[in-house]
């Protein structure tokens, strides 16, 4: 019998019985459950209690995130889908998900995850060293079974992977995510992942024919099938916001040998830093792929972007007015990004489903959805602290 049952069978055979003992009790089991995934140990089940009948749920469900299991189980499987194309949950702890968990374990500005220049690596003993070709250090990690929340450190990621520092951008640059978005293709699919892991939308909620066509790339046709009707009303909705964008991936690229590693295990992330003898200039040979297909397309000359997305239906996206909505280089579109309302939201939404495990679906969700957003933007946007609220909620509900 566990110690909950026997709390209250013991409090059913007194004349005065603590019923909020097992009321907190059982909270303090739920928010633990919650959080880490795994019943805590009876210490701190009784702590957890004690700290909620003292009406400070918070700090029970800061003891809960103490765990082992917050980290290598609930933060794992919560970013791992990001890393992939196939939003595989099983796939390996890597760079990606690593940085994700130390991101929130140290409480940084979460909006830097798509555009500081943070790693985190372990520096447990007998591991391989990170290396920009493979994941073995990571890999190697989780088959250990060594703790992510005590070993998991920061580096400055330039200092790591050598690119340089001004190339750098939170996971994006990453080995993880540029082997799934920055390989082949035209490095529309890293755009395109980063809104649907990070901004929770496809490319379909945020397509509008009425944005300047302007720096459509060449090999985008403008008939399709022979019917101009096509790219005037389904190509162009995406193409028109997105390609001004994906301009400030231009210099970067993932390198594998197509004949000896197909897979693209042993690939690394490439960044133009000197003219490329094909382009003449620093834009990588992928931005002109199919360039005939619409000759008269816009030729991409640099990494300069533009966000025509801040006007139009697309402003409902909440873009941050002291920021530009122009630039150069990845770090300051994916800046542009992050400092959205959407971005914030969609955090907050995906930390209520992997904690709920639902998504929210009646007005008090909602409600609860918007004060946690209130919150996390106020609290300088510390993503730990809506773990907390997210299991207090649900825990009760």
């Amino acid at each position: 019998m566990n110690l909950i049952n026997r709390l209250v069978l013991f409090c059913a055979s007194l004349a005065v019985c603590q019923l909020s003992l097992a009321g907190s009790l059982e909270q303090a089991k739920r928010i633990h459950d919650r959080l880490a995934g795994t019943a805590p140990s009876e210490p701190v089940l009784l702590q957890m209690a004690t700290l909620i009948d003292d009406g400070d749920a918070d700090a029970a469900a800061a003891l809960a995130m103490e765990n082992e299991g917050f980290y290598s189980a609930t933060l794992k499987n919560w970013a791992s889908p990001w890393t992939n194309r196939d939003f595989d949950v099983f796939t390996p702890l890597n760079d990606y998900s690593a940085t994700v968990i130390g991101l929130v374990r140290d409480e940084i500005d979460y909006r830097e995850v798509l555009y500081g220049n943070h790693i985190y690596v372990s520096n447990a003993s007998g591991l391989s060293a990170y290396n920009n070709s493979n994941n073995n250090h990571y890999a190697e990690l989780e088959a250990a079974d060594i703790s992510l929340k005590d070993t998991l450190v920061h580096r400055d990621q330039h200092s790591v992977t050598g690119l340089p520092e001004s190339a750098t951008s939170g996971v994006i640059t990453s080995r993880a995510a540029a082997k799934a978005f920055f390989i082949a293709g035209t490095n529309r699919a890293q755009f395109r992942y980063t809104l649907v892991n990070h901004l929770c939308m496809d490319l379909e909620q945020v397509h509008d024919v009425t944005r300047v066509p302007d720096r459509i790339r060449q090999d985008v046709s403008r008939s399709p099938g022979g019917d101009s009707r096509v790219f005037l009303n389904t190509c162009m909705g995406c193409h028109a916001g997105m390609d001004p964008l994906t301009q400030s991936m231009a210099y970067y690229d993932f390198v594998f040998d197509v004949d000896a590693d197909p897979e693209a295990e042993l690939g690394q992330i490439e960044y133009n830093t000197d003219i490329d003898p094909e382009t003449n200039s620093r834009v990588q040979p992928k931005y002109f792929n199919n360039d005939a297909t619409f000759p008269y397309g816009y030729v991409t000359p640099d990494d300069t972007w533009v966000n025509y997305w801040r006007v139009g239906q697309n402003a409902v996206l909440g873009w941050d007015q002291s920021l530009n909505g122009e630039g150069e280089g990845l770090r300051s579109m994916m800046q542009e990004l992050a400092h959205s309302e959407a971005f914030a939201s969609c955090a907050v939404r995906k930390v209520f489903k992997q904690v709920c495990l639902r998504d929210a679906h009646d007005d008090d969700d909602l409600n609860q959805l918007q004060q946690m957003q209130t919150s996390f933007v106020g609290n300088g946007h510390n993503l730990k602290s809506v773990f907390a609220q997210s299991a207090l909620y649900c825990a009760g509900n």
